[in-house]
């Protein structure tokens, strides 16, 4: 993902697309230990890209992210 794209979304569409990131690299982790990843470049890519998403957000100003991320998680599994 490029930071122009990344610079582009609103707060809340990172929040989202940083939850959406984690998930799918518990997913590649689940991935290589259970099966051959058929790209095993897609784990720091993936990596790299949540990174982005968090420098964002700490740039915007953005505090307590992990706990508003809780927050989205918790709301998410009450649904």
């Amino acid at each position: 993902m490029k930071n122009e794209v990344i610079r582009a979304m609103k707060t809340d569409e990172l929040h989202a697309e940083l939850e959406r990131l984690r998930r799918h690299l518990f997913n590649l982790r689940t991935q290589a230990v259970t099966e051959k990843l058929e790209d095993p470049t897609q784990l720091g890519n993936n990596r790299r890209d949540i990174a982005r998403v968090l420098t964002e957000l700490t740039q915007r100003g953005e505090q307590n992210i992990e706990q508003r991320q809780a927050h989205m998680t918790a709301q998410a599994a009450k649904r």
